[in-house]
């Protein structure tokens, strides 16, 4: 059924204007005031609303063996959660462990997701060993669609790579034309400070963070686009945390390093003192790399000002806490499994604490949430824009909206919230995935299995 969205105050990353927004098809057939509405046409009134691109988070975890255990979501929760939270568009992390293949782990990954997700989907292929055959599945790999990969630099052992096999990874993305995107921690320096830690009874999870200081993460981006810089790769710094981290990127950059950053929306709103908390509770926000000091804040938000920051993602990664983060990781912080859900709430806490607190503006708050991403991995102007010809992925947002999160009113499978108790000042009213009405009213109403894996060519770069 065709859909008309009228009166709306409609807002994209470099435009803005109020009018009305026609669908058919599944794509932006027309935009412009007073369009006529042709007969078996779905009507939504928008006066008073914000109307936006469909958001992208670029960097998710649905299905993650890790740590021994395996996170919470799959593709029918964590894509029906990231609908509510206007996000129409997930990247996921492929990470295969050292001992599974290339084209073994994509398979793997491929099939969870198939009939399953609710909104649209991409994988970011994780490049967890590099030997003989690997090159040549990459290679297959990016034919089929997946044009850019994952490394980790940390995490020794599991999903870590050595600095031979980031070399030729690299050289293989430049002559593929992809770009790769890269975990930026120094594992030495991890597995050295854990170590010492541990010896001196430090068991908690305020060791999380002593291990990995700032300065581990900015050795590992220096580290990460000398590499960039000596082979021409593009690379893409996932989940910065700290000013040292992104001061080693803009000076990559300045030097010529093709190299691009992104944050995560924990990171610009919640602090160390968070894994302080007493009484186990420091365990629900343990995250590599760790929660910083709050004067982080300004310096991540005024590098999404000034462009330094390209995107604010999630890197939602689901463990429940008593099960999961405290059974496994309470008598050991190297135990404890990482990550925070935040898929859900990405959206509405970047609107309520950058826009409304007047630290960005709603073309920034687009760009870093949805269209930046979507020229970065090559999904624009398909995703990511209010144009003729685009996907018809769009949010009706209702800025009058007063609520609180909860972990009681979520929907990501997780027993808690990391934001738990935090007001929100606007929301999805409406939410549609290429033109049909997937959330109505802050509940889901769309079709599991609708969801359409994105295949993305290479060469963008």
């Amino acid at each position: 059924m065709p859909l008309l969205i009228k009166n709306g105050h409609l807002v994209g990353a470099d435009s803005d204007a109020f009018a009305d927004i026609y669908c058919e098809g599944e794509t932006i057939t027309r935009i412009g005031r007073d369009l006529e509405v042709p007969p078996g046409t779905e009507v939504i009134e928008a006066r008073g609303m914000l109307v936006f691109p469909g958001f992208i988070d670029p960097h998710t975890h649905i299905h993650l063996p890790f740590m021994g255990t395996q996170a919470k979501d799959d593709y029918v929760s964590g894509t029906q959660a990231a609908l509510l939270g206007g996000t129409t568009t997930l990247f996921e992390m492929i990470c295969p462990p050292r001992s599974m293949g290339a084209a073994e782990g994509y398979e793997s990954w491929l099939g969870q997701a198939e009939g399953k997700a609710a909104c649209d989907y991409a994988h970011h292929m994780g490049v967890t060993r590099f030997d003989e055959g690997t090159a040549d599945e990459l290679r297959e790999i990016v034919k089929r669609g997946t044009a850019s990969l994952k490394v980790f630099l940390a995490y020794r052992g599991a999903f870590g790579i050595d600095d031979t096999e980031l070399y030729r990874t690299l050289k293989l993305a430049r002559e593929m034309g992809v770009i790769v995107c890269a975990h930026c921690e120094n594992e030495t320096l991890v597995a050295e400070r854990s170590r010492e830690l541990l010896a001196a009874g430090v068991t908690g999870p305020e060791g999380h963070y002593q291990s990995r200081p700032p300065q581990v993460e900015a050795e590992g981006v220096h580290h990460l686009c000398s590499f960039a810089e000596l082979t021409g790769a593009s690379v893409y710094c996932v989940h910065t945390s700290c000013e040292e981290a992104l001061s080693a990127a803009v000076a990559a950059r300045r030097r010529g390093v093709k190299v691009w950053v992104e944050t995560l929306i924990q990171y610009l709103l919640i602090d160390k003192t968070y894994a302080e908390r007493l009484g186990g509770e420091g365990l629900k926000y343990v995250m590599s790399p760790p929660l910083r000091e709050a004067a982080n804040q300004e310096v991540l938000w005024e590098g999404l000002r000034g462009g330094a920051i390209s995107t604010v993602a999630t890197d939602h990664a689901p463990f429940d806490y008593r099960a999961q983060k405290l059974a496994l990781g309470g008598a050991d912080f190297t135990k404890i499994p990482n990550g925070i859900p935040a898929l859900e709430d990405r959206v509405n806490l970047l609107y309520t604490y950058g826009v409304q607190r007047g630290r960005l503006d709603l073309g920034e708050m687009v760009a870093a949430a949805s269209t930046n991403a979507a020229k970065l991995f090559g999904l624009y102007p398909r995703k990511g824009s209010l144009s003729i010809g685009a996907d018809a992925d769009l949010v009706v947002y209702d800025p009058n909206y007063r609520g609180t999160l909860t972990a009681a009113g979520q929907r990501q499978n997780v027993d808690y919230n990391a934001f738990e108790g935090w007001a929100i000042e606007g929301r999805p009213q409406v939410v549609t995935l290429r033109g049909q009405v997937a959330v109505r009213d802050g509940r889901f109403v769309g079709e599991v299995g609708r969801g359409r894996r994105l295949e993305r060519a290479p060469g963008y770069f």
